[in-house]
């Protein structure tokens, strides 16, 4: 191409460019994280992450964004969750998250009408409090936790009357407590410790 056809060339504004799959998943967990923040409550979640999946351009999800804290969703990795966040997503099928594994500073589970459960009782975790976003419609997220963890439920959580927590709220000295933002809108979130084995 000749400097005079580049000269000629349309300039597109850069909110008015095509986005892409990432950029609107990019958005939706931004969205998430708000709503798990207490900046935003679930309906308009709801509403907001309706309009982030059909947005054309990055003026739209820019729009979405626009009166949250961050940076901005010019390139989608700006928008993706901090690098230690587990991600727990499922829509029907049940999903469990157990075994040895290691424990990170957020973990984000959503469902729409299956079940997560979240077993801590084998896992380590270097953690003094661990933040739990926990979001389902009609489904159920479970968390079962060792001996000596505690839970608390965020003060900006919803429907806490479908949110119950059996745990205890003051963790053993050295052991981490889950500090749970909890959205359940039919379905339910359950906290509890694993029954001991008898002998």
């Amino acid at each position: 191409m000749s400097d005079a056809d580049q000269s000629s060339a349309p300039l597109i504004p850069a909110d008015a460019a095509r986005a892409g799959d990432a950029d609107r998943e990019a958005v939706a967990d931004r969205l998430r994280i708000a709503a798990g923040d207490g900046r935003i409550d679930l309906a308009e979640l709801d509403e907001r992450l309706t309009h982030a999946y059909v947005a054309k351009t990055y003026g739209q999800l820019e729009a979405l964004v626009a009166d949250l804290p961050a940076r901005s969703v010019a390139i989608a990795g700006d928008a993706l969750p901090e690098p230690e966040t587990l991600v727990l997503k499922t829509k029907a099928p049940n999903l469990k998250q157990s075994g040895q594994w290691t424990v990170p500073q957020r973990i984000m589970a959503e469902t729409t009408t299956g079940f997560i459960t979240i077993d801590f009782t084998k896992a380590s975790c270097a953690h003094r409090e661990v933040a739990v976003e926990a979001v389902t419609r009609s489904g159920w997220i479970r968390l079962l936790l060792p001996d000596g963890w505690a839970a608390r439920i965020s003060p900006s959580s919803t429907n806490t009357s479908h949110i119950s927590n059996k745990a205890p709220e003051t963790a053993a000295p050295g052991a981490p407590t889950i500090i749970v933002t909890g959205h359940p809108l039919s379905g339910y979130i359950k906290i509890r410790q694993r029954r001991r084995k008898r002998r």
